[in-house]
């Protein structure tokens, strides 16, 4: 199943965020959406969310569970970290309790559970916010940069994990402008810029040069079209 955008679009006052989009978003893949700061990735996801209406154009979203994870976490700051995962359990009705345990292993949060959710350094707050968007296991998740504020071994557990999680059937969507940690998982690259999708493509049809990056990549097809010519682009790892 699939969430179907068409010609999608959200202006804020005379601010275009979202400018005529269309775009599937599903079907069992790793899902990069890639754009600078103010592209529109925000705003996408919390349209597909029906967290803000669109200006035009429609929006399809299948009867499924659909997770999400902001930049920001978002929990109740005077709950600990086990009544905060409770809490949203009862709203939500997850009631797989072995699951929400797999979840607090896998991204190690058993030994905070009993802290205040408003104490946690930002690396615990990310990880409660990522468990409290796994909760339901939901068949399409969506991410904003996922990893911030994580270290790099968590960070690298948690890739596993969603690999293993979209190998099991879900769809995983990854908002960033840094592509480069998630590039041995994606499955498919959505690139915006102004509002606009640039190009949208299976990461294997992407033709990528002898030793470049898909973030080298990603930038140039940026700067290409901001018009920047090549000689002044800075280089990209």
């Amino acid at each position: 199943m699939t969430i179907e955008l068409d010609t999608v679009s959200k202006e804020y006052g005379p601010v275009v965020a979202v400018d005529g989009i269309s775009l599937s978003v599903g079907g069992g893949e790793f899902h990069c959406l890639l754009g600078p700061n103010g592209s529109g990735k925000s705003t996408l996801f919390r349209l597909i969310l029906g967290l803000t209406r669109p200006s035009g154009g429609s929006i399809s979203v299948p009867p499924v569970v659909v997770g999400c994870g902001f930049q920001r976490p978002n929990f109740y700051p005077t709950l600990t970290v086990r009544e905060n995962i409770n809490v949203f359990a009862g709203v939500v009705g997850a009631t797989d309790w072995e699951w929400n345990n797999h979840v607090v292993e896998e991204l190690r949060l058993r030994r905070a559970l009993d802290r205040n959710a408003g104490d946690l350094s930002g690396g615990f707050a990310r990880k409660l916010d990522l468990a409290l968007a796994l909760i339901k296991k939901p068949a399409i998740l969506l991410l904003d940069e996922p990893l911030g504020a994580l270290d790099d071994v968590s960070a690298a557990r948690f890739l596993e994990f969603l690999d293993g999680y979209v190998d099991r059937g879900n769809t995983v969507v990854v908002s960033t402008h840094q592509v480069t940690a998630f590039e041995p998982y994606v499955d498919r690259v959505t690139v915006l810029h102004q509002g606009r999708v640039v190009f949208d493509r299976a990461s294997e049809e992407i033709d990528l040069d002898s030793e470049q990056s898909l973030q080298a990549y990603y930038v140039e097809r940026v700067l290409e079209r901001e018009g920047v010519s090549p000689e002044n682009r800075p280089p990209v790892e």
